[in-house]
């Protein structure tokens, strides 16, 4: 409360000295007043569009009294099958955070997810060593399409891949068209076929998948859907027309030790 009280006294403070201050400069009545009127005309009518823009998210913004209810829920309903003596008091150096959190993602309910089986993991005694603490960090940099498209590695390890690429005429070389081309748009409702290369970059950057462009599965038809796939099509075309040869170079996208620990105690925890 008194920190409260002296950040309103500060803010208090300084608009008193700015009020002063404008009150000593003197106005020279002619020349400034009108541009200034102007300007403060244009001024204002910014500032109502930009209140209007920015209400919405003080909706968005969650205070402790919500918090608190939804993990005293979802928590407890994560751990119903645990025995009492097993719950314990998570650390704080991950559940300050993760509570932290979720004052600005808790109105997404597959991020906020995350960050409740997170906290189920902490309180657990069994796991609680398994629960580390960067994954809040982790959270804090996924998407909500990132977070929903770690799902499908709660079931499977590793999944097929291929880039893209276009030989251009004469042994000239070959231009990647489509780089980290998966069939994870069929196997995630919603997601962008052109986004995903970008949450697989991102996915990769934290440590949570890696990707190899030179290591391929030998499965049989495992490659095949992918080269076949109608999200293609527009592109082979551009590829034909601008008088390129199409090739698919196989690949692979795998978790990490890492990424096992994060979906196997954060994102497979119901």
């Amino acid at each position: 409360m008194d920190t409260e009280n002296n950040k309103e006294s500060n803010v208090k403070t300084t608009i008193d000295a700015v009020t002063g201050l404008a009150k000593a400069v003197p106005v020279y009545q002619d020349a400034v007043q009108p541009a200034a009127k102007e300007i403060g005309k244009s001024l204002e009518t910014v500032t109502k569009t930009v209140n209007i823009a920015l209400a919405p998210i003080k909706a968005l913004v969650w205070g402790y009294e919500r918090i608190e209810d939804f993990l005293t829920k979802r928590v407890s309903e994560k751990l119903q099958d645990i025995p009492d003596q097993n719950i314990t008091t998570p650390p704080p150096h991950i559940a300050g955070p993760a509570v932290e959190a979720l004052r600005y993602s808790g109105h997404n309910e597959s991020l906020r997810e995350l960050y409740a089986s997170l906290l189920a993991t902490a309180m657990n005694k069994s796991t609680t060593k398994k629960a580390h603490p960067s994954f809040v960090e982790v959270i804090k940099n996924l998407t909500p399409e990132e977070a929903a498209l770690l799902q499908i590695f709660v079931s499977q390890h590793h999944y097929p891949k291929v880039n893209i690429e276009g030989k251009l005429p004469d042994n000239k070389g070959e231009v990647t068209e489509f780089q980290n081309f998966t069939l994870f748009h069929k196997l995630v409702k919603d997601l962008n076929v052109n986004a995903i290369p970008v949450y697989i970059d991102n996915l990769n950057r934290l440590g949570i998948i890696e990707i190899f462009h030179d290591e391929y599965l030998t499965a049989p038809n495992l490659y095949e859907p992918l080269e076949n796939d109608e999200a293609l099509n527009k592109l082979k075309t551009q590829i034909q027309q601008a008088n390129r040869t199409l090739n698919f170079r196989k690949g692979l996208i795998r978790l990490t030790s890492f990424g096992k620990d994060f979906v196997n105690n954060v994102v497979a925890i119901k």
